[in-house]
């Protein structure tokens, strides 16, 4: 995917947001040609609204149990991102697995972070799985998203080293910096242009 022009943002959020300030802290300092057109959220009550609304950023709730299906959530949610000419969607701590709705709406344009190194402890309680599997390190991963979990062309990982002391507190801790880092990274090379994708590769250009 390659973007030329000034990219509109669609962010998907279900709590604190801090990867959304990250995200906005880069798009307002310059780096990250792109405006944040929506945030939504599943959830009524999550500061990530609140951090969006001092920006000045459009926020929607849209909560998912007034839908009987998924699929139907999810072409709902299509339809508000059409709305507001949304080029690339981000899942920012997103709690909800996206069925082929949206992926077939918006493909090889919606991007989630996870926090661990995939294809290793996809899913949930990913730091917890790292260390009770024993690794030395962890990490997240800037993926694209397909029709599995946590399963689609990897763009960019961080790695952390894991302590011997380490909780999934103070793993998670250590992650979270990371992909304040990594994930406006990633935002920044498909808006300028530097990525191809080939088959499950992601080919970043110098």
């Amino acid at each position: 995917m390659s973007v030329s022009i000034r990219c509109r943002l669609g962010i998907l959020v279900s709590g604190s947001g801090t990867n959304l300030q990250a995200i906005i802290d880069r798009i307002e300092s310059g780096e990250i040609n792109a405006e944040i057109a929506c945030v939504i959220s599943n959830k009524a009550d999550v500061f990530a609204l609140t951090r969006a609304s001092r920006h000045g950023i459009p926020i929607v709730v849209h909560e998912n149990e007034k839908f009987p299906e998924r699929r139907l959530y999810d072409a709902a949610t299509v339809e508000i991102l059409r709305g507001y000419n949304v080029d690339l969607v981000i899942l920012a701590g997103f709690m909800r697995i996206l069925s082929d709705v949206m992926v077939n709406a918006f493909p090889h344009a919606i991007l989630n972070i996870h926090p661990a190194l995939l294809p290793s402890f996809p899913g949930l309680h990913a730091q917890q799985q790292a260390l009770d599997y024993g690794v030395r390190f962890s990490g997240c991963t800037v993926h694209f998203v397909d029709y599995g979990t946590d399963t689609g062309p990897i763009l960019l990982q961080a790695i952390v080293p894991v302590e011997q002391d380490d909780t999934e507190e103070t793993l998670s801790s250590k992650i979270q910096k990371a992909e304040h880092k990594a994930f406006p990274d990633a935002i920044k090379l498909i808006i300028d242009g530097k990525i191809k994708i080939s088959g499950r590769k992601v080919l970043i250009s110098e």
